[in-house]
């Protein structure tokens, strides 16, 4: 946990912008696996409450001056089962706020709605909440979400947007495991090894380093496929593997990077050309981001250097520019340019996307690839981004375009369809919006075409 003050300042802050009503926390409970459980806390609840234990839930009564926090001290038979605990008054006094026993909020949530008072709840993704909320609101469960504070949502994201210099001090320290799993992967990842091979190796340094990955791997040499999860495939001499992965630091603060390397520690011709586009989108990309730009401006910077580079290639043709405004180029780089990172991967995704990566400036657009842009607003000072420009050659869509004859004045599909077995290539890193400019987060990992081969053969 951070030092008590950090979590007093969060919660006055949040009192500060709604000014009234009952602000309610759900803390997550341990889901069941085959009799035992695993264990994640709801993100904004950490965020608020800083405690890292199941059963656990709090409000905020602006109205009434009151910030409790809910839960039960460990029974005889759970400290048999799971050990010692701090008491609920420790849990309380650590966060600087009182404490009532679980079964309270009932009591405390009936007499606020008998006052007619405002009770503030953000969006549930976990059932069990929603029928809990179901219990203590009135609202079938299949409606919570309908029932949302908006008002709550813009003001969570208002705070959790601008990481803290300890916060930023966490996802350095998930950006440097992130290191580690990189460089092993790029060491060990050999012709004749299964994905799986590596890729277990890789979530043993996120468990020993840190609290385990910050979401499920994708390591592929099928790096068409953008969220591959399959680990199954044999490696052989000339595949490309692609490997998108995270730690989570000790408070839970996640880094998402990704590197693509050949598998037998030497990239060909064409692997280096499509490589080296990719990198080349990356770096302008990150070159530009600084506050008052708007990432999606980023994005679409990135994609001209991607179309310039296919346009090279041939695999593209006629202008550039004008086949990224009307999203040929898309068929080649169809995701967004990244997203905001912090104690979630996709920060704050479960809040909405629309609040979280637009606002009433920025709206999102309708195209295919640029709809696909989690962010696009304008940067600010403390904004953690990810830069993840891709280029990959994906045979149903090539297929389905070619078919359509879609945006043919700018694409080569008789080149396009050579290219079909070659998967794709990502390139990602993390980085801290300043207020010049950016910070790259941890250690640099390698990503020239003559770092990655050397590291491959180090």
């Amino acid at each position: 946990m951070f030092e008590s003050k950090t979590y007093v300042e969060r919660r006055k802050k949040i009192k500060e912008i709604l000014k009234s009503g009952l602000v309610l926390f759900p803390g997550n409970k341990e889901i069941s696996i085959n009799y035992f459980t695993v264990y994640r806390q709801d993100t904004n609840f950490l965020y608020y409450w800083g405690h890292d234990t199941p059963d656990l839930w709090a409000i905020i009564d602006i109205d009434n001056d009151k910030e409790i926090l809910f839960g039960d001290d460990r029974s005889v038979s759970d400290v048999v089962w799971m050990g010692p605990d701090s008491t609920m008054k420790e849990k309380a006094e650590l966060v600087g706020t009182s404490t009532l026993p679980l079964n309270k909020i009932t009591e405390i949530i009936s007499d606020a709605k008998n006052k007619g008072q405002k009770i503030h709840f953000l969006p549930q993704v976990d059932n069990g909440h929603k029928i809990h909320l179901e219990e203590l609101l009135g609202i079938p469960s299949m409606q919570i979400n309908d029932n949302i504070s908006v008002d709550m949502i813009k003001a969570v994201v208002s705070q959790r947007a601008i990481k803290s210099i300890e916060e930023v001090e966490q996802i350095n320290h998930a950006a440097n495991i992130s290191y580690v799993m990189n460089t092993f992967a790029m060491r060990n990842t050999k012709p004749g090894l299964y994905e799986k091979d590596v890729r277990g190796a890789i979530e043993g340094i996120a468990l020993s380093q840190g609290s385990g990955i910050s979401f499920p791997m994708i390591f592929s040499i099928r790096g068409e496929t953008l969220h591959n999860n399959s680990h199954e495939n044999l490696m052989q001499a000339g595949d490309l593997a692609v490997l998108d992965s995270g730690a989570e630091s000790p408070l839970h603060y996640a880094s998402d990077i990704t590197r693509t390397f050949p598998v037998n520690g030497k990239f060909t011709s064409e692997q280096k050309d499509i490589y080296s586009i990719v990198l080349n989108a990356e770096i302008t990309a990150m070159e530009m981001m600084k506050p008052g730009i708007s990432y999606r401006d980023c994005h679409l910077k990135a994609a001209n250097v991607i179309a310039e580079g296919l346009t090279d290639l041939g695999l593209m043709k006629g202008n550039p520019s004008e086949a990224v405004e009307a999203g040929a180029h898309a068929l080649f780089f169809p995701h967004g340019l990244g997203h905001m990172l912090g104690l979630d991967v996709h920060d704050m995704e479960p809040l909405g996307e629309d609040y979280v990566g637009y606002d009433e400036v920025t709206k999102r657009s309708e195209q295919f690839g640029l709809a696909y842009l989690r962010m696009g607003r304008v940067l600010q000072t403390g904004f953690v981004m990810t830069v993840e420009p891709g280029i990959y050659f994906i045979p149903q869509l090539i297929s389905n375009w070619k078919a359509e004859n879609k945006h043919a004045d700018f694409i080569n599909y008789e080149l396009a369809e050579k290219y079909i077995g070659f998967g794709g290539v990502r390139i990602e890193d993390d980085v801290l919006i300043t207020k010049d400019g950016y910070q790259l987060l941890g250690k640099a990992i390698p990503k020239t075409v003559e770092e990655v081969e050397e590291t491959c053969n180090s």
